[in-house]
């Protein structure tokens, strides 16, 4: 009853929300073009169901794109890290250094250099969503237990084939804990790059109906934007569920 309880309050808390928000704006009058009330969000929505879904499509393969290069590359680097500290001592503060820099600052040196089509999204993407899973993945290949790797050693196991049995399957845990924080960025990512220069995509629709004072329809594609980042976030957690069912908690 407490773990159904704890999972319900959530969703309480924000339902009072959206009728206290919803009561506010009917009392005080307030004007679309200052705060939508939640139903006129939801009309909104509704009546550019169509226009947001074509605008959504091109954002969420911008998102997957970008999700895909940075696995490649996080597990790329997160071997060779763990195969030579020097690479390790070398590039570890350098990753943990690009985290500092806004992505709404580099947005606009990429659309500069790279011009105004999907490859600086993709960009965007990878080095907002990149960093969570190398790290996560470097740091659960360093806590892999040595004496299991010494023991596929002895077995005849090279040193690449201890990984590819030992340690990169032990760090899968880790490597996914890493993907499903990404997977939120994912799309705020995308988004970004959109915002800076693009002509398809919600960072493009949502600048446009900004400019209108639409704001009706900018609360509705935030909305869209948090339903496609909490989707990508429940995939990769799903996948988790379903390929490592010893990690489910017990009920």
């Amino acid at each position: 009853m407490k773990r159904y309880s704890q999972k319900l309050m959530p969703f309480l808390v924000f339902t009072a929300l959206l009728i206290l928000w919803e009561g506010a704006v009917y009392v005080f009058d307030i004007p679309v073009y200052v705060l939508p009330s939640p139903v006129q969000v939801v009309r909104a929505a509704g009546e550019e169901f169509s226009v947001l879904a074509q605008h959504a499509a091109v954002t969420v393969g911008e998102a997957l794109a970008g999700m895909g290069i940075s696995l490649a590359l996080a597990v790329f680097l997160g071997i060779v890290m763990d195969c030579f500290p020097l690479a390790r001592q070398g590039l570890y503060p350098i990753l943990v250094v690009t985290q500092t820099v806004p992505m709404i600052v580099m947005a606009p040196v990429l659309i500069i250099y790279m011009g105004f089509g999907i490859a600086p999204k993709i960009l965007t993407v990878v080095l907002m969503c990149f960093f969570p899973v190398a790290v996560s993945f470097c740091d659960g290949l360093s806590q892999v237990d040595e004496d299991y790797v010494n023991l596929a050693r002895s077995c005849g196991a090279g040193r690449l084939k201890a990984y590819g049995l030992v340690k990169i399957p032990a760090a899968v845990p880790a490597l996914l804990s890493g993907l499903k924080v990404s997977a939120t960025y994912s799309i705020s990512g995308a988004v970004v790059g959109e915002w800076i220069g693009a002509q398809k995509g919600l960072g493009y629709y949502l600048l446009r109906v900004k400019n209108s004072y639409m704001l009706d329809r900018v609360f509705a594609c935030v909305a869209v934007i948090i339903l496609l980042s909490l989707c990508m976030n429940g995939l990769i957690g799903l996948y988790r569920y379903k390929a490592l069912p010893y990690m489910r908690k017990k009920k």
